[in-house]
C-alpha cells in the first residue's frame, strides 16, 4: 500500500487491557455489550463511558453487535426487541464518539435448519436497511462481516457481504473483511478486488491459532496487496487471541504495518 500509507491500525479488546499506547496503534475496538450496554441501565453505561475517555487507547470501533438470543434470520425474529437493542447501541455509540458498529454476529444470523436462504438474505437486508437511518443519524456506519463457514451459515464470503450491501444501497451499511476468517476457509483475495469502495472496515489474525500477525509467521500481503488494488484506505483492527496482550500489541502492530507496507 505504499510508505505513506493513511491506514489506521487498531486492536480489539477492553480499554483497560492495554494501559500504555504502543507507536503505532490508533485505536481500541471494544464490544458492543461491554462499552455499550445495550440491555442495561444509563448508569452502567455511564461508567463504561467514563472508563473509555480515561483509558490510554481512544476507542473508535464496536464488534459483537447482536446477542445470539436476538435473531436476524428464521420464523421467530422479534423485530420489535432487535429494533429496541439496535436504536440503544447506536445512540450509545454516538455518546462515545464511535465510528463503525461492526455486525458479524453468527449466533444471530445463523440460519435455522430447514429455513429458506433466500428469505434469511432478505431479512438481513430488510434489517439493515430500517437500521441505516439511525446509524446516519448517529454518524456510525454498520459494516457486514463475513465469518468463516464453521462459524455461521451466511454471509461466509467477501462476496456474499458485498452482494447483500448492494441491496441495502445505503452508505452507512458497508462490508468488514477479516483475514482470519478469509484465510480459514481459503478465501483469495479477488472478493476484495470486487468489493472495492464497499469495504470500509477490516480485521487480522492468523488463520492458524488466530493469533496476530507475527505469531507463526503467516504471509497475508496477497490480501494487502488486493485492498490496494481496492484503494483502501479505512481501518484495520488486531482481532487476535492473545498470551499476552499488553506484551504482543506492539510487536504485532508493527508486523502488520510491515506486511502492509511492503504488500
Amino acid at each position: 500500500m505504499g510508505e505513506h500509507t493513511n491506514i489506521r491500525i487498531g486492536v480489539c479488546g477492553a480499554p483497560e487491557s492495554i494501559p500504555v499506547r504502543p507507536k503505532g496503534l490508533d485505536y481500541i475496538e471494544g464490544t458492543v455489550g461491554d462499552l455499550l450496554r445495550p440491555r442495561e441501565p444509563e448508569e452502567a453505561f455511564a461508567a463504561r463511558l467514563a472508563a473509555v475517555r480515561g483509558a490510554a487507547v481512544p476507542a473508535e470501533a464496536v464488534n459483537c453487535f447482536l446477542p445470539g438470543d436476538l435473531k436476524t434470520t428464521g420464523p421467530t425474529v422479534d423485530v420489535a426487541a432487535l429494533d429496541a437493542y439496535v436504536t440503544t447501541a447506536l445512540a450509545r455509540a454516538q455518546r462515545m464518539g464511535l465510528k463503525v458498529v461492526v455486525f458479524g454476529s453468527g449466533g444471530s444470523r445463523s440460519v435455522p435448519e430447514g429455513f429458506p436462504r433466500g428469505r434469511a438474505e432478505e431479512q438481513l437486508v430488510e434489517h439493515l436497511k430500517r437500521w441505516a437511518a439511525p446509524a446516519t443519524a448517529a454518524g456510525v456506519m454498520i459494516v457486514l462481516e463475513p465469518l468463516n463457514r464453521a462459524e455461521c451459515n451466511i454471509v461466509t464470503s467477501v462476496d456474499e457481504a458485498s452482494e447483500v450491501v448492494r441491496r441495502v444501497g445505503h452508505p452507512a451499511v458497508r462490508v468488514l473483511f477479516d483475514t482470519y476468517h478469509m484465510a480459514k476457509d481459503g478465501e483469495g483475495p479477488d472478493g476484495l478486488r470486487r468489493a472495492g469502495a464497499l469495504l470500509a472496515h477490516g480485521h487480522c489474525a492468523e488463520a492458524d491459532g488466530r493469533g496476530p500477525l507475527g505469531t507463526v509467521g503467516e504471509d497475508q500481503r496477497h490480501y494487502f496487496r488486493a485492498l490496494k488494488d481496492a484503494g483502501y484506505r479505512g481501518a484495520i483492527s488486531i482481532e487476535a487471541r492473545w498470551s499476552d496482550l499488553a506484551a504482543q500489541v506492539g510487536p504485532a502492530v508493527a508486523e502488520l504495518r510491515r506486511q502492509i507496507r511492503t504488500a
